[in-house]
C-alpha cells in the first residue's frame, strides 16, 4: 500500500500542479467563465482513467492463468517504461511546463469552450493514463489484491490535500526536493516491477533462464515478517530470482538512476538541501531543475504573471 500510495501522491501531485496552472491562468487574466468548462474536462479524463484501469485491472479475471501471467508480465513491463519516462521527463519538464500550459491555454480560450475543455481532458488524462497503465502493472507485480489500489487513493487525496493547500498559500513545498526523491524511490519500484515482469515471462516461456537461478535465500528468509512484507510488497523482492532477473534490476538501477541525476545537474547544492520544505507559493518554481540556480521564492511558474510583474503577495492569491 506505501508503493502505491506514494505513486498516486506523486502522480497526483503532478496533475494538480497542470490544474492549477490553467485554474491560476483564467482567473488571472479574468477568464472565470472557463472554470466550468476546465473542470468539466478534469472530471471527463478521471472518468476515462477509472474506466480504463477497471477495465484493464478486471478484464484479465476470465483468461486462463497462463494468458493472465502473460497479461501480467507485458502490464509490469509497460508500466517500467511509463514510469521511467515520468521521472526522467519530470526531472527537465519544470522549466517549460508552465509555459507551455498557459500558452495553450491562451489559444483554448480564443477558440472556445469545447477547446479550453480538450486542453483540460487532455492535460489531465495524460497523466491520468500514465497512472493507470503503470497500476495496473504494480498492482499485478505485487499480487496486494486491493490494497495497492486502496494506497493509490490515498495517495491522490493527499496529493489534492496539498495541492488545495499550496494554490491558497497555506503551505509552502520544495517541489525541487520532492520530484529528486521521489523520482529515485520509484526508479527502484520499476525495477522490481521489471523484475516481476521478466519472471512473469519466463514462465510462460516467452524469454528463456526461467530455471536458471542466481541465488536462493528461501531458507532464511521470512516472506510473512515484517521485512518480507516491506521488501516484497514494494520492491518486489524475491529469495530466488534468476540470473536474467539479477542482471535487469542491477542493470535498469545503473543506468536509470545515473541519467536521472545528470538530468538534474548533478548533486544537490547545500542551499537547496537544506532548506526542506521552503518553496514558492504556487507551484514548481522557474528554477526547479536547475541545481545551480537558488531556489526561486517569489510567484511561481504556474501563475498567470511573471515574477517581474508580480503582484504583492496579499495580492497574488484569488480571492
Amino acid at each position: 500500500m506505501f508503493g502505491s500510495g506514494l505513486i498516486g501522491l506523486r502522480e497526483g501531485l503532478e496533475t494538480g500542479i497542470v490544474v492549477m496552472v490553467l485554474v491560476a491562468y483564467v482567473v488571472k487574466t479574468g477568464r472565470r467563465d472557463a472554470l466550468v468548462w476546465i473542470w468539466t474536462g478534469v472530471a471527463a479524463a478521471v472518468a476515462m482513467v477509472i474506466a480504463v484501469f477497471l477495465v484493464i485491472h478486471f478484464g484479465t479475471s476470465t483468461m486462463t492463468p497462463l494468458a493472465a501471467e502473460t497479461i501480467a508480465g507485458i502490464a509490469s513491463l509497460v508500466a517500467v517504461v511509463i514510469v521511467t519516462f515520468m521521472v526522467l521527463w519530470m526531472s527537465k519538464a519544470a522549466t517549460h511546463i508552465s509555459a507551455d500550459l498557459k500558452s495553450g491555454m491562451s489559444q483554448a480560450l480564443v477558440a472556445g469552450r469545447a477547446s479550453v475543455l480538450g486542453l483540460a481532458f487532455l492535460a489531465v488524462g495524460r497523466e491520468g493514463f500514465e497512472t493507470a497503465l503503470l497500476m495496473v502493472g504494480y498492482a499485478e507485480s505485487v499480487s496486494g489484491g486491493l490494497w495497492p489500489l486502496v494506497g493509490l487513493l490515498l495517495g491522490v487525496l493527499v496529493a489534492v490535500a496539498l495541492t488545495v493547500l499550496i494554490y491558497q498559500g497555506a503551505i509552502r513545498l520544495n517541489f525541487r526536493l520532492f520530484f529528486t526523491y521521489t523520482g529515485i524511490f520509484l526508479i527502484f519500484v520499476a525495477a522490481g516491477i521489471l523484475t516481476y515482469g521478466i519472471g512473469a515471462l519466463q514462465t510462460v516461456g516467452w524469454l528463456p533462464g526461467g530455471n536458471v537461478v542466481a541465488f536462493d535465500i528461501s531458507a532464511g528468509y521470512d516472506a510473512s515478517s515484517w521485512y518480507g512484507t516491506v521488501l516484497g510488497g514494494i520492491f518486489n523482492f524475491r529469495p530466488d530470482p534468476t540470473v536474467l532477473q539479477v542482471i535487469a534490476w542491477i542493470a535498469y538501477v545503473a543506468v536509470v538512476t545515473t541519467v536521472f541525476w545528470r538530468r538534474q545537474h548533478g548533486p544537490l547544492p547545500a542551499s537547496v538541501a537544506n532548506q526542506g520544505t521552503a518553496a514558492p507559493d504556487t507551484a514548481l518554481p522557474d528554477t526547479a531543475a536547475d541545481p545551480n540556480t537558488e531556489p526561486h521564492t517569489g510567484p511561481g511558474p504556474h501563475t498567470a504573471q511573471s515574477s517581474a510583474t508580480a503582484k504583492p503577495a496579499t495580492e497574488r492569491n484569488p480571492q
